[in-house]
């Protein structure tokens, strides 16, 4: 088993930063692949980014790129997400997932394997 615990998250003004951060512990062996959601209010989970093993490989949602980064630190078996340039829309909970394999915008949210709680995003104007 594999436990994800995020946090990070919090209130910002429009325009300003965040960093959220993933820890896995247990079997993060299986944490091949590591990425995260979010879930506005009224809204269904939607994906935003992922990244590979390594770190060679990630995707990211349309409306994130290019605002947000993800990477990871395997030694810390952690993940994280730099949130720039923050608007009242990326208001949500913010979950980390993980998985054996990669996956992206297309991989069913229902396949994956391990899933964290989730920590608050709240973005004001």
């Amino acid at each position: 088993q594999v436990q994800l615990v995020e946090s990070g998250g919090g209130l910002v003004q429009a325009g300003g930063s965040l960093r959220l951060s993933c820890a896995a512990s247990g079997r993060t062996s299986s944490t091949i692949a590591m990425g995260w959601f979010r879930q506005a209010p009224g809204k269904e989970r939607e994906f935003v980014a992922s990244i590979s093993w390594t770190g060679g490989t990630t995707h990211y949602a349309d409306s994130v790129k290019d605002r947000f980064t993800i990477a990871r630190d395997n030694a810390k078996n952690t993940v994280y997400l730099q949130m720039n340039s923050l608007k009242p829309e990326d208001t949500a909970v913010y979950s980390c997932a993980a998985d054996r394999l990669f996956f992206g915008l297309a991989r069913p949210q229902s396949s994956l394997d391990y899933w964290g709680q989730g920590t608050q995003v709240t973005v004001s104007s």
